[in-house]
């Protein structure tokens, strides 16, 4: 069979797998429409083939291949959503319609940069000699190590003896040892000898030719043996291998040998080819090719890629040619492309194995390239031509990214010898007379532009977890709607409400598709979330003053009927209305309006019932019709009017047992209207609310944001599941997770013990648990509120009032007003933002459950994401990251672990969502996140010994003087008498033990001179006596009141003297005898 056959029949298969992809294509596509049908007569239930978004594209990716964007297949889903009848082009599904017009605009500003300049470090090479450079550069990953080799002989200390030109360098792995290469010889050097490491290097010679570069092959398969590849200027490539052996390295190290020693070339193996008519500039080792490539300024054979054992046989070799030959080369593994560049300043990208014609050509050089790299993650190339202008481009696009100059230096330092990047570190290494190293500016983000999504503040950001895009409105009235896994735009609103209008308020429905908007001037409408399409509108009423119904907040109702909107708003002035809108209508109308409670419950009523209407509507609404049932003698107390009392904030609970609208007041009130008993009740008022104090601040009760924290009885389930089979598997599971693939690992890595707990009780006996088989799901206990204050503090309530928590959340200033609340669906955690730009993460799973244990209420982690005020802050569960929008114009993404900086919505690069060890900061921020840990055992043990030893009056008591007195030895002559009594007593603090009766500090009184020492209350005497010496002479008294014991000379010798002594010293004291010597009964 020819070629031309082979090539027709593939052809034929690939036509039929399409064609068979394409049928499996269009009937999951009616599949689609049918069950968009039935949604829309009501008649589907929800089956286990149902088809969401995200099974939908894991299907359209298992028939057409991982290639398909999700951004054309999102926009093929909505469209197959708002019309299943409308007619379907499988060219749709691969973006045969997108138009380039909405892309990003790429901007050569200086927050676009690859690299920043004005972060360049430029270290002075010490020691060199005057008009040296560095000829080469070698980055050792695996060791993080840097060797540089300058042209006169300079490896950190070969400038001595050898007076040669180093022409390269290299790392030999298996040796660990180091190879140059100069004109004429090889040096290997120990660079990690003790001692004088300038003795510790071999020099194997002579060589045939002048050797111009080296580097090392590196195989793990090799032990104890690294080959080397050399070019030189004969166009020979030789391979020479180099053992331990050959250095002596086995030996003994008893003797200790001189290490400069120069070696024979003849005894080492070698072989050698000649590939090229010029000079070898320069080779490389490819691992993923398992090849090796030289270029060379020959014309015909510039470059010659081939395996290593075509060195050794006479078999042609693969050679790519270009005019004017090669000066350099590079592979980008990702790409699978190999870059050129030479003396006709054009770069040319070459597959492997197609050496005929290059794949692509980039132009723009004005001088010969010398260097060229690639940085592997990001997918650039960077060229550098002689006269020193680095061009940065991306491999994929073929675009160009940056362009800069080095500027410094003489006339003599304009050339750059040597060039790498270092994946480590993330810069870019140069290396002439000195080492300049260049940051990735995403390194850094030192830009003198603070990162910004629109131009004004943000007043609204939302996130839309279908489709997992994000939906931003600013002050200028711009809706923009962003991908969440790259960072690009999809599209954009101007002046949504009409001109000059400013939207204040915005909410997405629950299925996805359709997002609202409030403005300032109490309009609202309602739109299409895939197109941007207006779909319905509540006009402005005539007789509505300026700003009277401006819209603080919106939330989508679940609506009962089909084909039917229901929106809850809250205005400025404290109205909560709800606004509906029919599918054939593209007018919304206002046809509900919950009642001012506030003024009821300011003339001292904490509990206010209501009358449910009996008028009955055309449509079930969530709330009933409610009127406040108030008494007959109530008179609406006349209230201060310098003291806000409208409602600020509310949120709502709807789920099984539950219906109830929360409140916040500018005035510190929390309301709870629930509508299931008919009441609304003052759940909580801080004194002197009502009253204004000139001397404080009026805004100090405020209260910014409310919150229902609840257990959702599936996630309750899920968690038990999960708690009970990673108990049951293995141990190590109850340590801390990764964060690469569970969507609970923020959980189970940063709250230790909270899925033992479950598991605890999961695993209790049978007969311990309630009769009936009542699970756990009935008991779960109530929900509770969570609020957010502008003293900075967040209190937790049970819904009769009770404070359960009262934090000021810890960062690195004083207490800051708080401004959002966000929490996850299950309600394991919670996270707030102020208006200094913080982020406070807390851990609240074990928290809400009964008993609420404050302890249990842990913050995890705390970091600065804006300089200003943050006004919304969301947590993606499936993507473990935050997003935070201020009013700096900045919406931005943060690693929800550790509080890594991730990017902005409106940068050029796209976003990097998974888990990265770089740490960059924006360049408005200086400060690193805090991480709260918690204090361990072995910490508290550690605090023990910080606390002094006390006195254990028990163990003074076990401790009889009598016995003590007989069982000491009478002290000899110029003996002094010690008497360890006290200290012996003396012991650690016990828990839940008073060691002393009393403890009094700074008593002027006593004339206590240091106020730490403790004061022994002892009883007071009945007379006074004269002190006896408790030595001796109390010796000699209990001697007399014990018959039978025998009586020493010694003391009975020095009996006279003391009893003069104790004459001429008779001072009327305090009796402490009784204190010191118990009673003996005689």
């Amino acid at each position: 069979m020819d070629f031309g056959e082979e090539k027709h029949i593939n052809t034929a298969l690939q036509v039929s797998s399409f064609r068979t992809a394409l049928r499996g294509f269009e009937r999951l596509v009616e599949h689609v429409a049918v069950q968009k049908r039935d949604e829309r007569a009501g008649v589907f239930a929800q089956k286990e083939d149902a088809v969401d978004y995200d099974k939908f594209y894991k299907m359209v990716q298992e028939l057409f291949g991982p290639e398909v964007k999700s951004q054309d297949v999102k926009c093929f889903y909505r469209k197959l959503c708002n019309n299943p009848d409308a007619s379907i082009d499988w060219c749709e599904i691969f973006g045969y319609f997108s138009s380039e017009e909405e892309s990003l605009i790429n901007q050569m500003d200086q927050e676009n940069l690859v690299f920043l300049i004005s972060r360049k470090q430029r270290v002075v090479i010490s020691g060199s000699r005057r008009r040296d450079v560095i000829k080469c550069i070698v980055k050792v990953p695996h060791l993080d190590l840097l060797i540089t080799a300058s042209q006169k002989g300079m490896i950190t200390v070969f400038n001595s003896q050898d007076t040669s030109w180093i022409t390269g360098c290299d790392y030999l792995s298996q040796l660990k040892r180091i190879v140059a290469t100069t004109e004429r010889t090889i040096i290997v050097w120990d660079y990690k000898a003790q001692g004088n490491s300038q003795e510790n290097y071999f020099v194997i010679k002579p060589m045939d030719h002048c050797l111009l570069c080296v580097c090392v092959v590196s195989l793990p398969d090799q032990l104890c043996r690294d080959d080397i590849l050399l070019g030189d200027d004969g166009g020979f490539v030789s391979k020479f291998t180099v053992n331990s052996e050959d250095f002596g390295l086995k030996q003994a190290k008893s003797k200790k040998r001189l290490q400069n020693q120069v070696l024979d070339s003849k005894n080492f193996k070698s072989v050698k080819r000649k590939l090229h008519n010029d000079w070898v500039m320069k080779i490389r080792y490819i691992p993923a090719l398992n090849c090796f490539g030289s270029c060379s300024l020959d014309n015909v054979h510039s470059l010659v890629l081939e395996s290593l054992k075509r060195i050794e046989d006479n078999l042609p070799v693969r050679e790519f040619a270009m005019p004017r030959g090669a000066n350099t080369f590079c592979y980008c593994m990702k790409a699978n492309v190999i870059v050129t560049g030479g003396d006709d300043k054009v770069l040319r990208l070459w597959h492997p194995n197609i050496s005929t014609k290059p794949v692509g050509k980039l132009v723009g050089h004005m001088f010969s390239i010398t260097e060229i790299v690639t940085n592997e993650k990001e997918q650039h190339v960077i060229s550098l031509s002689s006269a020193k202008v680095f061009r940065v481009w991306d491999i994929q696009t073929l675009s160009l990214l940056q362009v800069f100059h080095d500027s410094q230096g003489g006339p003599g330092d304009m050339q750059i010898y040597s060039m790498i990047f270092d994946s480590n570190h993330r810069m870019l290494i140069t290396g002439s007379s000195v080492m300049d190293m260049y940051p990735l500016t995403r390194m850094i983000q030192d830009t003198k532009q603070v990162p910004h999504t629109h131009e004004r503040e943000i007043n609204v950001m939302l996130y839309n977890k279908y489709f997992h895009q994000v939906l931003t409105i600013c002050s200028e009235s711009i809706i923009k709607v962003w991908e969440l896994e790259t960072g690009l735009q999809i599209y954009q609103i101007l002046d949504p409400h009409g001109f000059n209008v400013e939207l204040t308020a915005a909410a997405i429905d629950e299925s996805g598709f359709l997002f609202a908007t409030g403005a300032y001037n109490g309009t609202v409408k309602i739109w299409d979330f895939g197109s941007g399409q207006e779909l319905k509108v509540l006009p402005e009423g005539k007789d509505w003053k300026e700003e009277e119904h401006w819209l603080h907040r919106l939330i989508f109702l679940k609506a009962q009927e089909k084909h039917q909107y229901l929106l809850l708003s809250l205005e400025r002035n404290g109205k909560i209305r709800m606004i509906q809108g029919k599918e054939d209508d593209i007018y919304l109308a206002v046809i509900w309006e919950l009642p001012d409670v506030v003024p009821v419950l300011q003339n001292g009523n904490r509990i206010v019932h209501l009358r449910v209407s009996t008028k009955e509507r055309s449509m079930a609404i969530p709330f009933p019709d409610v009127e406040l049932i108030v008494e007959k003698n109530f008179s609406q107390r006349v209230g201060n009017s310098a003291v806000s009392i409208e409602v600020n904030c509310i949120d709502l609970l709807q789920i099984e047992g539950y219906n109830l609208i929360a409140a916040g007041t500018l005035n510190g009130v929390i309301i709870l209207w629930n509508f299931v008993t008919s009441t609304v009740k003052e759940v909580y008022r801080p004194e002197d609310c009502f009253t204004v104090d000139p001397d404080l601040d009026p805004k100090r009760f405020r209260i910014n944001d409310i919150l229902f924290l609840f257990h959702n009885p599936e996630c309750v389930r899920r968690s038990s599941q999960d708690s009970v089979c990673s108990s049951s598997q293995c141990d190590s599971s109850k340590g801390p997770q990764s964060s690469k693939g569970s969507k609970q690992s923020i959980h189970e890595s940063e709250v230790k013990g909270e899925q033992t707990d479950v598991a605890m009780r999961e695993q209790q006996p049978a007969d311990k648990k309630p009769p009936g088989g009542t699970n756990e799901t009935d008991t779960q206990p109530p929900p509770i509120l969570v609020t957010a204050h502008e003293d900075g503090h967040l209190r937790l309530w049970t819904m009769e009032g009770r404070l359960l928590k009262d934090i000021l959340p810890f960062t690195k200033h004083a207490a800051i007003s708080l401004t959002s609340l966000f929490t996850d669906s299950c309600a394991r955690i919670l996270l707030t933002g102020n208006t200094e730009g913080h982020v406070i993460l807390c851990s609240i799973s074990s928290f809400l459950e009964s008993p609420h244990d404050e302890k249990k209420f842990k913050q995890l982690l705390a970091w600065r994401a804006h300089s200003l005020e943050i006004v919304q802050i969301i947590y993606v569960e499936e993507k473990q990251v935050v997003l935070t929008a201020s009013i700096d114009g900045s919406v931005r993404l943060w690693h929800a672990l550790n509080g890594h900086y991730c990017g902005y919505f409106g940068q050029r690069r796209t976003f990097e969502l998974s888990q990265t060890s770089d740490f960059i900061l924006p360049c408005d921020v200086t400060e690193y996140p805090i991480e709260i840990k918690e204090e361990s055992k072995f910490t508290e043990k550690k605090l023990t010994y910080e606390y002094p030893l006390v006195f254990d009056r028990q163990r003074w008591q076990k401790m009889s003087s009598m016995s003590l007195l007989f069982k000491r030895t009478p002290p000899k002559a110029f003996e002094v008498e010690h008497d360890f009594k006290f200290f012996k007593s003396l012991s650690s603090p016990k828990i839940r033990k008073h060691a002393l009766e009393g403890f009094m500090t700074e008593n002027r009184e006593a004339g206590i001179v240091f106020g730490s020492l403790p004061i022994y209350r002892v009883p007071s005497p009945t007379s006074l006596r004269f002190l006896p010496l408790i030595g001796s002479e109390a010796q000699r008294e209990s001697s007399d009141g014990f018959h039978g014991k025998k009586k020493g000379g010694h003391v009975q010798h020095e009996k006279v003297q003391r009893r003069r002594s104790l004459k001429r010293n008779l001072v009327p004291q305090v009796n402490l005898a009784s204190s010191f010597f118990p009673a003996i009964p005689k």
